[in-house]
């Protein structure tokens, strides 16, 4: 049965009213001295009831897979209500960036110029996705509020996440970038694309936050393309507060192709798996149903 399009959406006013609950579920479900093992995050959504959406606003309690309730202790339980506000399980995988499982690798030539959704990585990696490639902002432009500038790039980068650029913050400045990434065949000198420019580390101290996991690095004009095979061309971007759940959105990645979803969670305050040990907490994230960037190499862009 197709969901109802009223009820699987959520506006910014309702998605406010949850955020007190959402705040009490993180203290609750994601207490690192008090874990709930299979807990990998907590989002605001939409409640769903024998497969279909009701409407009403909830707490999303994201898991890696969900369990019969006979089978979980008292303390493992997820309670019906948080805060007054109901809740939702809501079964994710595992949330996993970097080495993951190869997959079906699709978009892994050498492309020139390089379009966002094809194979690109740091010399030290596998391989990830290109997002898009971009530049500084001009004269005259802003980011509050977005406000495009006038004038002539002086330099231009690719960008995708910290992990695939820089090596999840064990990369130099400068570091050689190529494309296809090693995985898929890519050589440094032959296939170098692009030195890393900048990046954002990632926090992965317990108890910190992050809320990117994002890099840049610098290529030749010639070289970078703004398309993004298969989706769409960048004119611009949305500030978070356009974003609402039940929109539909799309992307293209290395290992998954073309794929639409729509956003199921927001607000989400998610651990996500670094691998070798390494645990690092997003917050203010998006999260899009059905989402193959778990345990799953070059997606997560």
């Amino acid at each position: 049965m197709k969901p109802d399009e009223k009820k699987i959406t959520l506006t910014a006013a309702d998605a406010k009213s949850v955020s007190k609950g959402h705040a009490t579920a993180v203290g609750e479900l994601l207490d690192l001295k008090k874990p709930h093992p299979n807990v990998r995050g907590i989002g605001v959504g939409v409640k769903w009831k024998n497969g279909q959406p009701t409407g009403e606003p909830a707490v999303l309690v994201l898991v890696t897979h969900k369990v019969a309730k006979e089978d979980l202790s008292k303390a493992e339980m997820v309670p019906s209500n948080i805060g007054n506000l109901p809740t939702d399980v809501l079964a994710i995988g595992e949330p996993f960036a970097g080495d993951g499982e190869a997959g079906i690798q699709t978009l892994t030539k050498r492309i020139r110029p390089a379009k966002g959704g094809y194979s690109v990585g740091h010399k030290d990696i596998t391989a990830g996705t290109i997002a898009t490639c971009v530049y500084d902002i001009l004269p005259g432009g802003s980011t509050n509020p977005p406000v495009h500038g006038v004038g002539i790039p002086p330099k231009y980068y690719i960008l995708s996440n910290n992990h695939v650029l820089a090596n999840s913050n064990a990369a130099s400045l400068g570091d050689a970038i190529l494309q296809p990434g090693p995985f898929d065949g890519g050589t440094d000198p032959a296939d170098r694309i692009a030195t890393l420019s900048r990046f954002i580390p990632i926090n992965f101290a317990p108890g910190s936050t992050n809320l990117v996991d994002c890099a840049i690095g610098e290529g030749q004009f010639h070289d970078l393309d703004r398309e993004i095979y298969w989706s769409c061309c960048v004119r611009g971007w949305r500030r978070k507060a356009g974003v609402e759940v039940g929109m539909t959105v799309k992307k293209t990645g290395r290992t998954t192709n073309f794929t639409t979803g729509r956003i199921t969670a927001i607000n989400a305050t998610v651990d996500v798996n670094y691998g070798g040990g390494k645990v690092a907490r997003f917050v203010d994230c998006g999260w899009r149903w059905p989402s193959r960037y778990c345990k799953s190499n070059g997606t997560s862009n």
